[in-house]
């Protein structure tokens, strides 16, 4: 499980370092990741301090530090 976390985290941070701030639906959408897979490893990116979480009116958007 730890592993899977883990490459879903680096998926994500490809992605934001690819294509810079996103909500989280389009970066579930556009990893092909679960909704899961994706806190999860939103989690993990926080833990490591990688991310800026902001909430911009209902949406979550995530951008790396």
């Amino acid at each position: 499980m730890v592993d899977t976390i883990g490459e879903a985290a680096g998926a994500i941070w490809q992605y934001l370092n690819a294509n810079g701030e996103a909500s989280v639906n389009k970066i579930t959408t556009e990893t092909g990741l679960g909704k899961n897979e994706v806190q999860r490893a939103i989690g993990w990116l926080a833990k490591e301090d990688k991310l800026n979480i902001e909430m911009k009116g209902r949406v979550e958007t995530l951008s790396l530090k």
